[in-house]
């Protein structure tokens, strides 16, 4: 899933290779409809999660959700691509908020903005499914203290969130942007050098089988994080052919990992009802999305209401999967709502539980943090 600060607007350098200076203060007008554009993504894997495949959300339901929803569970099916539209979200603003940043602030940008309210969210979750009458197993003590890392994927330690698995993507892309961009200083011909290199790269791991390049460079997921930093170039200079190249390779490559991956899922548990055309269609529309932004199509979408959507989307990412179930049997096997009532209060009382995180944790937690890791080595400042 996407992991971004308020999104805004950069300015473009005076010329294509100039890079914004790193102590500029820069203040930017948000792009609203990106805000808006990331909840519908995490609204899709909500309710892919609650009503388009089976596995655990069918004990919370009491049968399978093909049985709840008859008749949409095979449009909520598709709603496993938003996080393929999260990716390309991402890297739009990545390279937004990365270009002309020093490697410390752009490290204290997005720790301060990933680990609060995904600590709180670990610790809630393990708390809840400690509980005797909840039915789910928390994870092992050890393994819930690994997932405090985020880096329980790579050392082989159980997920206390399910959904944690595209965050571990979204680490992987900061850290290639991060040593391959922002150290050596964002430049036009740079950013394009790298979405080059990683893209050859992505391809060749593809066809190599190498499990160290596989795991480096993401061929299933790195074509939308790069198709998003061309979009940040078209953003820059709409009429860069180089960008729009970038752009078109990169949807070309990424909907074919998307059908390849997801019109026959292998695992049983993932509803196979998506078509190969749908798929495409579902991709084009988000590359056809941040396309608009890019290109400030959607400028008069500046309603306030969408700052608040783009804020609540992470912290309802990370609670929604476990604690959703926990909701829907309450909801519908206790209390006895009917399948939509139950579908619906639950992503409301989602939504109300990630107000909540980012009023009470993010809002003070995350400029506390990027302070303090901004902040300069006491060595340093006394020098």
């Amino acid at each position: 899933m996407t992991v971004i600060e308020p999104t805004a607007l950069a300015t473009p350098a005076a010329g294509p290779e100039a890079a914004v200076p790193a102590r500029t203060k820069r203040v930017l007008p948000r792009l609203y409809a990106l805000d808006g554009l990331r909840l519908i993504a995490a609204l899709m894997v909500a309710a892919y999660h609650y009503g388009g495949r089976d596995g655990e959300v069918s004990h919370a339901w009491g049968t399978s959700p093909r049985t709840q929803f008859p008749s949409l569970h095979g449009w909520f099916a598709y709603g496993c691509l938003g996080v393929q539209i999260f990716f390309v979200i991402s890297g739009f603003v990545i390279c937004m908020s990365g270009w002309g940043r020093p490697l410390r602030s752009f490290f204290a940008s997005r720790a301060s903005r990933l680990l609060p309210s995904y600590w709180v969210a670990i610790v809630l979750v393990t708390a809840v499914f400690s509980v005797p009458v909840v039915v789910y197993k928390a994870v092992s003590p050890s393994d819930a203290l690994v997932n405090l890392t985020m880096l329980q994927q790579p050392l082989g330690a159980d997920r206390v969130l399910g959904v944690c698995w595209t965050l571990w993507a979204e680490l992987r892309f900061y850290a290639l942007f991060a040593l391959c961009v922002v150290l050596p200083g964002a430049t036009r011909h740079r950013v394009v050098l790298f979405c080059a290199v990683w893209t050859l790269g992505a391809a060749l791991a593809q066809a190599t089988g190498e499990p160290l390049l596989t795991l480096a460079l993401m061929p299933e997921y790195a074509p939308f994080f790069i198709g998003g930093i061309g979009l940040y170039l078209v953003h820059r200079d709409r009429r860069s052919m180089t960008a729009w190249g970038i752009v078109a390779v990169s949807y070309l490559i990424g909907q074919h990992y998307a059908v390849d991956r997801l019109w026959h899922a292998p695992n049983p548990d993932f509803f196979s009802y998506r078509t190969s055309s749908g798929i495409i269609v579902v991709i084009t529309l988000g590359f056809a999305a941040v396309t608009a932004i890019a290109l400030g199509w959607t400028s008069r979408a500046n309603w306030r209401w969408l700052s608040v959507a783009g804020a609540l989307t992470y912290p309802f990412y990370l609670v929604h999967e476990h604690l959703g179930w926990v909701s829907i049997e309450v909801l519908h096997r206790h209390a006895g709502l009917p399948s939509w009532a139950t579908f619906a209060a639950t992503i409301g009382i989602m939504l109300s539980l990630a107000w909540l995180l980012n009023r009470y944790v993010e809002k003070w937690a995350t400029p506390l943090l990027r302070r303090a890791l901004n902040r300069a080595p006491t060595a340093q400042r006394t020098a």
